[in-house]
């Protein structure tokens, strides 16, 4: 019995838990990561470099390509006799997720590959970047977006203005609060999905499993617009939102003659809201990890 006993006990310790899981590995004295330092809030030296103008320019030019392709995407379903002779809803998901995921993959290494200033607002808040290159981002993007559908606009001015132009209006049979509460969670979810497909502490701690952070953030994308595509015609970004109201300049884009609501404002305004609860999510995961908001974490 003893003999068997000192098996049992060998056998239980033959093969210790080396490493930690789960919180238990975030440490203060020896961390499984190195986290950036926080940027700081202004940094004029920023403005005299090239890679920051380039940075600027590659977000344009993403945006630019992506209102570019999902606005004829939205305007071919939209041709179609019925959704049967076209990609349908699915297909509109699928431009809207995937060019996000090709854009992302592109312009990651230059810009971050934002391509949204929900994105960028809640990187800001975060501390990921600065002030001065926050606002340059979202100047950019939202420059982008507009050239974007402006040029649809001038390939195509008959069907542009027959079809919608892509811009986001309440659908009926909703209200402007039905239309707030889903562009408001749609947005959590694509920044969440952003901040956890790009977490310092999740590359260290789950470093077998294979993720490549452009396809959490398509495939995130294309899940919110499954959902609010009946309902809004999906923002979840006010660059997006914008871009194809200004081109579009009807009524129908800016307030929902029928129904008496501001479509185009309620979409844009709750995309802010939706990036403004993801500084919650900054603050609880520092509290949870017990960091400091000061620069020496």
């Amino acid at each position: 019995m003893e003999g068997k006993e000192e098996d049992v006990r060998l056998g239980a310790n033959k093969f210790p838990e080396r490493q930690p899981i789960g919180t238990a590995a975030q440490t203060h004295e020896e961390k499984d990561y190195r986290e950036p330092p926080p940027a700081p809030l202004f940094e004029p030296s920023e403005l005299t470099s090239w890679s920051f103008y380039r940075a600027g320019i590659a977000e344009f030019m993403a945006t630019f390509l992506f209102l570019y392709i999902t606005i004829l995407t939205v305007m071919g379903v939209k041709r179609a006799p019925n959704l049967c002779a076209s990609v349908g809803i699915q297909g509109i998901a699928w431009a809207f997720g995937g060019m996000i995921f090709a854009l992302v993959y592109c312009t990651a290494g230059i810009s971050g590959g934002h391509i949204n200033p929900a994105v960028t607002f809640g990187l800001f808040l975060a501390r990921k970047l600065s002030l001065t290159r926050a606002l340059f981002y979202m100047i950019m993007q939202c420059l982008g977006a507009i050239c974007g559908a402006g040029v649809v606009k001038g390939f195509q001015p008959h069907l542009y203005e027959t079809l919608g132009g892509g811009a986001n209006e309440v659908a009926h049979g909703y209200t402007k609060g039905d239309g707030l509460g889903a562009e408001i969670v749609g947005t959590f979810v694509l920044v969440y999905t952003v901040f956890s497909a790009t977490d310092a502490k999740r590359n260290a701690r789950d470093s077998h499993v294979p993720i490549l952070a452009p396809l959490p953030i398509g495939f995130a994308v294309f899940l919110v617009h499954l959902a609010t595509i009946p309902i809004t015609g999906t923002g979840i970004n006010p660059a997006r939102s914008l871009g194809a109201a200004i081109i579009f300049n009807r009524d129908a884009a800016w307030d929902d003659i029928r129904g008496g609501n501001r479509a185009g404002w309620a979409g844009f305004g709750s995309d802010h809201v939706g990036f403004g609860l993801l500084g919650l999510r900054v603050i609880a995961d520092r509290v949870t990890f017990g960091l400091d908001f000061s620069a020496s974490d």
